[in-house]
């Protein structure tokens, strides 16, 4: 084998290596934040391949059905994307009704969350509502912090707090009380302003599981010692 064969085997194979080792770490990431709420491993693949699958356009007799319309207002048509939006919330719901969240706690945490979600995005016209890197992570450790003082005795129930504020907090700071602003630029012909519509790697949606993922690294000595 030539120097120049082996050198082009490793420009080739190194970049792939890369990529499998970010998309494993993802997926690690995001079945531990799940296994933290409650889901198992294959439920945890579930959501995440429905979620996709509904982050993508799909037409029903020429209707997309993956984006639901809400209204439309100065040429702009505001949706709400089913993989990136509707999901994360029923999922929210979901954990409220099944943990038995405190609903005063929720409320305090997306008061909170919703602050600084709003504080680190803005409208842009030609992208949307959006927050640049490593402003975005700011809502998700918000998150996390608050529900692990707030469980602090209760450690189960921390991640789907983290999760449910993380989601809904973005969802109201950024993306609702954003929304006049974005909606105060006119606009010649009608642009798509879908929420979560950047699917699963939108911001409500990594929010969430970021935030309880980080409270499984918090609690994980408690664990060790119980």
């Amino acid at each position: 084998m030539s120097i120049g064969f082996a050198i082009y085997l490793l420009r080739l194979i190194i970049p792939i290596v890369f990529l499998a080792s970010i998309i494993y770490v993802a997926l690690l990431i995001y079945t531990r934040a799940f296994k933290e709420m409650g889901f198992s491993a294959f439920d945890a693949l579930t959501i995440l391949v429905i979620s996709f699958i509904f982050g993508h356009p799909i037409y029903v007799n020429g209707v997309d059905i993956s984006n639901l319309y809400l209204f439309t207002y100065n040429n702009w048509i505001i949706c709400i994307n089913i993989g990136g939006g509707v999901i994360p919330i029923i999922i929210s719901l979901y954990l409220a009704v099944k943990k038995k969240i405190s609903p005063l706690k929720i409320l305090l945490s997306l008061i909170v969350v919703s602050t600084f979600a709003y504080y680190v995005t803005y409208p842009d016209p030609s992208r949307g509502i959006v927050s640049p890197f490593p402003q975005w992570l700011v809502p998700a450790m918000m998150a996390s912090a608050l529900s692990a003082i707030l469980y602090i005795d209760d450690h189960r129930k921390a991640a789907p707090t983290a999760y449910i504020s993380g989601t809904i907090g973005v969802l109201i700071g950024a993306d609702i009380l954003h929304l006049p602003e974005l909606l105060s630029y006119s606009s010649k012909k009608p642009i798509i302003a879908s929420i979560g519509g950047a699917n699963v790697f939108d911001m409500i949606y990594i929010t969430g599981i970021l935030a309880a993922f980080l409270d499984a690294i918090l609690f994980i000595k408690r664990r060790r010692v119980a």
